[in-house]
């Protein structure tokens, strides 16, 4: 009887404890500044993958495009190889704008997922809140839309991003083949809702 309560006081501390104290994130005192995402943030490219997205138990192929307008403006498509819209997106500072959505996928929950996702996605910088190391990583924690986020560099590259609410990691963005600031292969992972999505980029 002993060894089950104690089992349930660790198991209450464990879940209440914050999401660094999980992780076992050492706490930096330094100078925050902002956390960056460089990996959207060339106007003059055009950054173009191809793209699997599974959603509401659905599968969807294609194209996925992000092209950079100007500061703090993006335009976000996904297409199939023949070129039929299946969701286009402009981001604009704070504005946000649906241009086009396939039927399958026009829910609101859905919608303000993937605003969500791609926000953090095309953000190219964002104010640090609090700063950690754990081992050879530094994790920055800002806020987009609301919600916490925690950005993981090592050697000063940008490699997750993990959206972190109620002390539990929901979503998971990693980012490899890292090249000149260029990802060529993107996943975003959800925990806790039907949603995946893999871009590998054109070679």
């Amino acid at each position: 009887m002993r060894y089950l309560l104690n089992s349930i006081c660790c198991f209450l501390l464990i879940g209440c404890a914050s999401y660094p104290v999980q992780n076992g994130f050492e706490s930096k005192s330094n100078s925050l500044g902002k956390a960056s995402n460089p990996y959207f943030s060339n106007a003059e490219k055009d950054y173009v993958y191809k793209a699997k997205i599974d959603a509401f138990n659905k599968s969807f192929g294609g194209i996925f495009i992000v092209k950079k307008l100007g500061p703090e403006h993006h335009r976000i498509a996904f297409t199939t190889e023949i070129g039929n819209t299946i969701f286009d997106f402009t981001f604009d500072g704070e504005d946000f704008k649906v241009n086009r959505i396939l039927k399958d996928l026009d829910k609101k929950i859905l919608v303000n997922i993937l605003k969500r996702d791609f926000k953090a996605l095309i953000q190219e910088e964002s104010k640090v809140k609090k700063s950690f190391t754990l081992q050879t990583q530094n994790i920055l924690q800002t806020d987009l839309l609301s919600k916490k986020h925690y950005f993981y560099y090592t050697d000063g590259q940008l490699n997750k991003i993990a959206r972190v609410d109620r002390n539990n990691e929901k979503v998971e963005f990693n980012f490899t083949q890292i090249e000149a600031h260029f990802a060529k292969e993107i996943e975003i992972a959800h925990h806790n809702f039907k949603l995946h999505i893999a871009l590998k980029a054109f070679k």
